[in-house]
């Protein structure tokens, strides 16, 4: 199995995410990915699957990923069942981090208990 192929799953990744300016080299054995994701929290899964796949540092692989936006952690769809509460949850692992992506989203919230599907979310870097 190429290199390549053994990573393909990220690259794939790379797509969904729409990671913008992407290359993807080999040299001497050693996949070369560059690119930048909109997020940090994209930036994140996809070193998490990097790392899943080539284990935690990970010698024929190299990805120089960069954020487009720094000034939040991501940017969240709000899906129908939703909860700022579990939306925190998946983002930060602590439900009780709701209180600060509401603070994030007074702009389109004006109660914390009521979001719609379809609202886009700021997820703040914490």
């Amino acid at each position: 199995m190429s290199v390549k192929e053994k990573y393909q799953p990220v690259l794939d990744l790379g797509e969904k995410l729409g990671v913008k300016d992407g290359k993807v080299t080999v040299e001497e054995g050693i996949l070369k990915v560059k690119g930048q994701a909109a997020t940090q929290y994209e930036k994140n899964i996809l070193w998490d699957l990097i790392k899943e796949i080539g284990g935690e540092q990970p010698s024929d692989i190299k990805a120089n990923i960069t954020v487009a936006d720094t000034s939040i952690y991501a940017r969240h769809t709000v899906k129908s069942g939703e909860s700022l509460s579990k939306i925190a949850k998946h983002y930060y692992g602590d439900p009780m981090k709701y209180k600060e992506i509401f603070a994030a989203n007074t702009d389109i919230l004006k109660n914390p208990d009521l979001i719609h599907p379809g609202q886009v979310l700021a997820i703040p870097n914490l």
